[in-house]
């Protein structure tokens, strides 16, 4: 039997349950996965896989074709979705702003000056770019989870604001249509822009919070030092920790942290050791005695041979058992993702079968309201 290998990868781009959903769909088709598990809040990936069949980049691209984003780098994966986080809460940011702007003054005119003559043509000027600059991320995600026969909450928002639109430009540009037959030719430009920044604003603060949830595993890897001073034929070199190997002899000065996990060589000191056991007294430490990474050397200078280094030592494997509870998923979890699943598809059906009531109950004089309730399910 081949060993599984269970891995936990950061993710990006993920904006509902639906999304969670899709990856894990994705994902679990595969050969060579045998379990998945997405946490949306955390924005991690719990898997189980065999290497031998299946690699994390052949996973991150299949995971990049539906929209989304796996970070598979080894050294600091956190630290990169954490980039990735700010630069999308950047560009959010700019976009929310422009949408709110020129969203106010189409709701205004909407609401108080739709009888002025031109007031269509000005509502369309100041809603096009809420569309396609701010609202830009919502066509491009529908249209990509459409190539994958999938759908999330970025469907419902591009599908309702499109069709709310196009049926307002052509209100606009051929009002005579309606006007020959009776009807008014109402536009919806307001609902489109509103519903534009209203979602934003709301990704926005999700954003927000996403980037408070793993603080406490950047917490922990910042117990860890970037560098060590290595003993090679008597002479003292700096090294990275990554490069440090079993059985190097580390020097550590009063007030510096150690390294990796190993065994006091040569001196004594006392180490604070309360990242680990809590105890606020620092604890004496003398030849033979284990020393563990990212506690604090206090007082003497020693030299330590490493025994655990890398995802070996301690402080790794807190850290990874930090991580993998972010990325568990809860039993109430697992039923809202069950529900989350069919809501997209559900509230498509239900729309279209809405249109197709208005249009055959009520006829063709009616296609106004019918084209209301296809445009704003």
């Amino acid at each position: 039997m081949n060993k599984l290998l269970n891995k936990i990868f950061p993710l990006t781009g993920m904006h509902c349950a639906s999304c969670a959903n899709n990856i894990e769909r994705a994902l679990r088709k595969m050969d060579g996965v045998e379990t998945v598990s997405v946490n949306l809040a955390s924005s991690l990936l719990n898997i189980s896989f065999n290497p031998e069949i299946i690699t994390p980049e052949q996973m991150m691209k299949k995971v990049q074709s539906i929209g989304y984003d796996m970070i598979i780098e080894e050294d600091d994966p956190l630290e990169e979705q954490e980039k990735a986080q700010q630069k999308y809460y950047s560009r959010l940011l700019k976009k929310t702003i422009v949408a709110w702007v020129f969203a106010i003054p189409v709701a205004i005119m909407g609401m108080f000056f739709m009888l002025e003559e031109g007031i269509n043509w000005w509502m369309l000027l100041f809603t096009l770019p809420v569309l396609f600059y701010s609202g830009s991320d919502f066509y491009v995600n529908a249209y990509k989870q459409a190539r994958h026969f999938t759908s999330n909450m970025d469907t419902l928002v591009a599908l309702s604001t499109f069709i709310a639109f196009m049926f307002s430009l052509f209100n606009t540009l051929v009002p005579s249509f309606w006007l020959e037959r009776g009807l008014v030719p109402h536009v919806y430009y307001e609902a489109v822009t509103v519903i534009i920044a209203f979602v934003l604003i709301g990704k926005l603060m999700e954003e927000r919070a996403k980037g408070k949830t793993s603080n406490s595993i950047r917490k922990l890897m910042g117990l860890q030092p970037k560098m060590a001073h290595v003993v090679v034929d008597g002479e003292v070199r700096e090294m990275l920790i990554s490069d440090l190997s079993v059985g190097d002899m580390i020097s550590v000065r009063p007030g510096e942290k150690i390294p990796v996990d190993g065994v006091i060589d040569n001196g004594e000191t006392y180490i604070d050791e309360s990242m680990i056991s809590g105890e606020p007294i620092p604890a004496e430490k003398k030849v033979g005695d284990k020393v563990f990474a990212g506690t604090i050397n206090t007082t003497g200078s020693i030299v330590m041979r490493a025994n655990k280094v890398g995802r070996e030592t301690m402080l790794a494997h807190i850290i990874d058992m930090v991580r993998e509870a972010q990325g568990s998923k809860a039993p109430v979890q697992r039923i809202v993702d069950k529900i989350t699943a069919v809501f997209v598809p559900v509230v498509l059906l239900i729309a279209i079968l809405t249109f197709v009531i208005w249009i055959v109950v009520g006829g063709t004089e009616n296609i106004s309201y019918a084209m209301l309730s296809l445009s704003q399910f």
